[in-house]
């Protein structure tokens, strides 16, 4: 048996990148998993399928993120399959418009927070009278809240460091109930995300593989061996902490 054997998962944004490295990952490990989407139902379908070759299972869940009731629609899809959670990652985020405080517009700004940020403090608000006692609260941040500024990125990153703060908050607040709370922090990895200007972009892949001393651009398993860690029993004593894992691109 897998060490999460018994165990059910959300992965928000579960279907794609990191996410989907992620909710494959706990699958392995012998969770049920609940594989979130926003629009892309064949991506999820796809994650579901092969959760489910690997001798796992899984299931599909659909509800757009940053808009009203946006938490609602999603533990309603959740409830159709599922009596109660044992582990909660919030990894579904975007990064917007790569654009500079002078340029930002206040549409974009309203966008990036309802989804990054807006969206998984009512999703956990919501999916605690779900979360087992014992449970797990997994936040995917960023390594830009730590050490790294780029003023494209402003308003992204500031979405990320709220979610940090809630982070720590909440790790003091369920504790009582067993429940821990960390955050993981990615780098730069190789996802359709940034495959604009990472993958087709030999002089960008090239920089941001220097930028770690491990010398090579981050991959979606790297991310979703932490979450898988601190999804697990072995992370019973950690809470409330903020996990560089960039590869060690802030050192």
């Amino acid at each position: 048996m897998g060490v999460l054997t018994g165990r059910t998962a959300l992965v928000t944004g579960g279907s794609r990148g990191i996410g989907r490295a992620i909710a494959e990952r706990l699958g392995r490990d012998g969770a049920r998993v609940a594989v979130h989407y926003g629009r892309d139902e064949a991506a999820a379908k796809d994650t579901v399928t092969a959760i489910e070759e690997a001798g796992g299972r899984a299931f599909a869940v659909q509800a757009e993120l940053g808009v009203p009731g946006d938490a609602a629609a999603l533990w309603s899809a959740f409830d159709a399959h599922a009596d109660g959670l044992d582990i909660l990652v919030n990894n579904a985020g975007t990064s917007g418009r790569r654009e500079p405080l002078a340029r930002a517009t206040e549409e974009d700004f309203d966008h990036l927070f309802a989804v990054n940020t807006k969206a998984p403090f009512f999703l956990t608000r919501l999916g605690l009278e779900r979360l087992r006692d014992g449970g797990r609260i997994i936040n995917v941040s960023t390594g830009l809240t730590h050490g790294v500024a780029m003023p494209d990125l402003i308003a992204y990153a500031m979405t990320k460091g709220a979610l940090d703060v809630f982070t720590s908050t909440l790790a003091k607040d369920l504790g009582p109930r067993g429940i821990t709370v960390n955050a993981v922090a990615p780098g730069v990895v190789d996802t359709d995300m940034n495959a604009g200007w990472l993958r087709d972009n030999p002089e960008a892949w090239r920089t941001s593989s220097e930028i770690s001393p491990l010398g090579r651009v981050g991959e979606p398993r790297d991310i979703s061996d932490i979450v898988a860690f601190l999804a697990s029993d072995d992370s019973r004593w950690i809470t409330g902490q903020w996990l560089d894992a960039t590869g060690g691109a802030l050192l």
